[in-house]
């Protein structure tokens, strides 16, 4: 049970370090939400590049997969695995390994636009 709650805490720990650096970015910079969004998915991918996120995923599981360090580090880890095939497989290894949840997001916001009545701010 114990290792149950070490497990949530660990990923509630590194997931709310990541997000609150990005709330210190939003603070203390101008730089808009897509220019953080940027630095942070190149982030996870040069950490995987330089094989340190691999420990941070193996300690912190779904706190840092979550956040779009994680979705860097997907594309980066496919990446490194579809060169291995050359270099058509450098170049689909990375979208072949992101496309499940790429896939999960247009289709649930697809649904989520036929529940609900998506409308403009300006309206």
């Amino acid at each position: 049970m114990w290792e149950v709650v070490l497990t949530y805490i660990k990923a509630f720990v590194v997931g709310g370090a990541i997000c609150s650096l990005a709330q210190i970015l939003i603070n203390t910079t101008k730089l808009t939400a897509g220019k953080i969004l940027v630095i942070f998915m190149l982030g996870g991918v040069f950490l995987q590049a330089v094989g340190l996120y691999g420990y941070i995923v193996d300690f912190a599981g779904a706190g840092a997969t979550v956040p779009i360090s994680g979705f860097g580090y997907l594309l980066a880890e496919g990446a490194i695995k579809g060169a291995q095939a050359g270099l058509f497989g450098a170049i689909t290894g990375g979208l072949s390994s992101a496309s499940a949840g790429v896939t999960a997001a247009v289709v649930f916001s697809f649904l989520a636009a036929l529940v609900f009545k998506p409308k403009s701010k300006l309206n």
